[in-house]
């Protein structure tokens, strides 16, 4: 499977700073409790400081979604609705143990990371702009055609596996119990994020190899390279 951000959206985010990671060998039944709590501890400690919206990396995204149309207070990115939760609650809802520890690293680094079962993706995976012909499945089941113009992940099916990019990933390929392999992409537009996506990709591929004894490959995108393709 080749995964790759089109040209348009490199046209239109230059900034854009992708990193993407490939596993295998997952399981539901590792330990990452301790991991989880580390970076969760991370995340609780700058929400004391400051407030999710005003961390430049949520701001870059909020700027992102009101260039494409979107209301950011309305539909937010990943990172920031798991830190308005955690500022909340305190905590985060434990759902299977590669989704807790990207949730976890998410919230540390205040970056959207999507996490996507690769077995329920149809040929390759390319981020860009909808036609309005794709098929978006939710969580709960029931089926949306996301808006025309609106950036989605869409499989070689028109199966859209994202929905207004980093706001909500869909139930067709969430991880669940069955789940071996998985792409794992974080997405960062602030000043910094050059520096923090590839020391957010060492923190997961480490993660992962103690959690999973795994090798993940990671890998930066940029507009030059913008493709990276999964193993066999």
């Amino acid at each position: 499977m080749r995964f790759r951000h089109r040209d348009e959206i490199w046209r239109d985010f230059p900034d854009l700073v992708p990193g993407v990671l490939y596993t295998e060998a997952i399981t539901p039944t590792a330990d990452v409790a301790a991991a989880v709590a580390r970076h969760t501890a991370t995340a609780l400690d700058r929400l004391a400081r400051t407030g999710e919206s005003a961390m430049p990396e949520i701001q870059a995204w909020r700027r992102a979604f009101a260039a494409q149309g979107v209301k950011p207070t309305q539909y937010r990115c990943a990172s920031e609705s798991l830190l308005r939760r955690l500022r909340r609650e305190g905590t985060l809802p434990a759902l299977h143990p590669l989704v807790d520890l990207c949730n976890a690293v998410s919230v540390a680094y205040a970056i959207p990371v999507a996490v996507i079962d690769l077995d329920r993706v149809a040929g390759d995976l390319e981020v860009g702009y909808a036609s309005g012909a794709e098929t978006y499945e939710t969580f709960g089941g029931t089926v949306e055609q996301p808006d025309p113009r609106e950036v989605v992940f869409v499989d070689g099916e028109g199966f859209a596996h994202a929905r207004r990019w980093t706001n909500r990933q869909s139930g067709r390929s969430a991880i669940g119990p069955s789940t071996t392999r998985a792409l794992i992409v974080a997405e960062a537009l602030h000043g910094t994020a050059a520096d923090d996506v590839p020391k957010l990709l060492d923190t997961l591929a480490g993660a992962l190899r103690a959690a999973w004894a795994t090798d993940p490959a990671p890998a930066i995108l940029t507009a030059a390279h913008p493709g990276f393709d999964t193993a066999a």
